[in-house]
């Protein structure tokens, strides 16, 4: 009679344990974010504008790895709740760009120290040198792998 083949077990790999503390990571920042009305996928894009004085949609999405017309449909949200504005190119003006409004200018330092508490949450504990190893061996495989979509859910 012919033995099944052995079957590893689930926790025996890396990724179900960094798909595990992943989920919970996100799932936390998520519901501190929905508190402020303000998706993940929100949040990053407005972080994203947070740095620059306008930005063309085209190179939102390059910059995000999502497609263009989910990048639209963000920033319809976004603007809908004043946070972003559409504005012509000041050199064509056959372009748009997409900027922080003011009340995004005020509210992203607040999203961002809500990142910085759900960091801290699940992190903060972790020895310094035992953090950094998790943060290179994650960016190495992001490099190594040419991954390029930023997370955003």
């Amino acid at each position: 009679m012919n033995k099944p083949p052995k079957v590893s077990p689930l926790d025996a790999h890396l990724g179900y344990w960094l798909r595990f503390v992943s989920n919970h990571v996100s799932h936390a920042l998520s519901a501190k974010l929905q508190a402020r009305n303000v998706t993940a996928a929100e949040w990053v894009m407005l972080r994203q504008l947070y740095d620059a004085d306008g930005v063309a949609p085209s190179e939102l999405a390059d910059q995000m790895g999502m497609t263009r017309g989910a990048i639209s449909k963000l920033a319809d949200r976004l603007v809908a709740k004043s946070l972003i504005t559409r504005r012509t190119n000041k050199s064509d003006r056959r372009c748009q760009e997409l900027a922080l409004a003011p009340a995004g200018r005020v509210l992203v330092p607040r999203l961002a120290a809500l990142a910085d508490q759900n960091e801290a949450e699940f992190f903060g504990d972790l020895e310094p040198a035992v953090r950094s190893l998790i943060e290179n061996a994650m960016r190495t495989i992001v490099r190594r792998r040419g991954l390029r979509a930023v997370p955003v859910d």
